[in-house]
């Protein structure tokens, strides 16, 4: 190991927490994220990077290097909205530094990667340590509303496919290998209406539409299981009904389901599932896999199928191997190597493109779109360390 990896990461990680903390105060809600992509565009011209680019939908990709191994840092800087002020003990875009930790919404999912991930672009590129690779540095977009779609941009449309990923969403700073997959399933049926008064001149889309609800629930107990991913999990996450009057019988009704594909499952299976139960239940219903279509701040739209594939790599695959060896290297300790709960952009890097991916960040997977938001500061210099120590690891060959 360079020792300069460790003090250099260490020495700047004060600018780290405020530049975080400034991150922060910058609303970034998907397909709003321009401001924030206008600073990282300023900090990443301060470092000096070979390149930066804006593309289409918004992704801000900066470069170093131009060797032969390509790697790859990821972090989706939009958020989720604050919801309810109430629950917040100061004002969600105050982002400050106070106690050892770093406040506000986002800095945990997942500006606090960003934040890092530049920490370690000014080390490499103080140090001189991209000479054999060339390493990306991705604020990625819309990653809340639609995860993975701002990767399938960047390998379609960019034409960008490195070797290697590093996910910088939260971890805790231990090292992830997968997550479940997921995706939106919604059911719909039709009635008849009618006058409230004599409901048995309709047909009550509610009423037909309430034993599928209660299969589902049944459905979630049985759906497979992983030793690693864990189970696959199915649930009714919205109901909604139309009538003309709140004194008329409801003549459609639809259900959306939130479902968690562990490994060997697929949307196809998902599908087949749902589609076994209308058939014993004899229900006239539709499904559909819905489609994203909203619009970046760029003004563009680019569709992808509300479908996320499940993603794993093996604990002997080389870049999980140079993650824990890096992880000892830096901090002479075994790390912990896990999974994710939530989903990543990974369903896309890996499940769709098959582009290696771990993770590896700062924060805690349960501040993610939490009140009162935060992420140790001590997180940011450690995830830099990796990854600075992670592109010398993977430079070598």
């Amino acid at each position: 190991m360079n020792p300069k990896i460790l003090t250099q990461a260490q020495a700047i990680n004060n600018q780290t927490a405020d530049f975080l903390a400034e991150l922060a105060s910058i609303a970034s809600l998907s397909g709003k994220e321009e401001n924030v992509i206008a600073r990282l565009k300023k900090e990443m011209e301060a470092i000096g990077f070979d390149e930066i680019i804006i593309d289409g939908i918004g992704n801000i990709i900066g470069r170093i290097g131009n060797g032969p191994t390509k790697i790859a840092f990821d972090a989706h800087i939009d958020t989720v909205d604050v919801g309810n002020h109430d629950l917040w003990k100061f004002a969600p875009h105050d982002g400050h530094v106070k106690d050892g930790k770093v406040w506000g919404r986002g800095v945990a999912d997942q500006k606090g990667g960003m934040a890092s991930m530049l920490a370690a672009a000014r080390v490499i590129r103080e140090l001189d340590l991209a000479k054999n690779c060339t390493v990306y540095f991705v604020g990625s977009v819309m990653e809340e509303d639609c995860d993975g779609l701002c990767w399938n941009y960047i390998v379609n449309e960019d034409k960008i496919k490195p070797d290697f990923v590093v996910i910088t969403e939260p971890t805790g700073c231990r090292i992830y290998r997968g997550q479940r997959g997921r995706m939106e399933i919604e059911i719909s049926v039709a009635g008849l209406s009618a006058h409230g008064s004599a409901p048995e001149r309709g047909d009550n889309a509610v009423y037909k539409i309430a034993p599928l609800i209660k299969e589902i629930e049944l459905l979630n107990e049985r759906l497979a299981y992983d030793e690693f991913l864990g189970k696959g999990t199915v649930v009714l996450s919205q109901i909604k009904s139309v009538s003309p009057s709140l004194c008329a019988v409801p003549d459609y009704c639809s259900i959306y389901l939130d479902r968690r594909l562990t490994w060997g499952e697929t949307k196809e299976s998902a599908l087949a599932e749902i589609r076994a139960i209308i058939e014993k239940l004899k229900i006239d219903a539709k499904v559909e896999l819905p489609v994203y279509r909203e619009k970046a701040f760029t003004g563009k739209i680019y569709p992808m199928e509300k479908y996320y594939p499940t993603w794993k790599l093996e604990e002997n695959h080389p870049l999980v191997q140079a993650g824990v060896a890096s992880y000892r290297t830096l901090f002479e300790k075994e790390p912990v190597v896990d999974k994710w709960t939530f989903s990543t952009n990974g369903v896309t890097i890996r499940g769709v493109h098959g582009i290696p991916c771990i993770g590896f960040g700062p924060g805690f997977e349960e501040q993610a779109h939490a009140p009162n938001e935060w992420t140790p500061v001590e997180h940011l210099w450690q995830a830099a360390a990796f990854y600075v120590e992670l592109v010398e690891n993977l430079g070598r060959g």
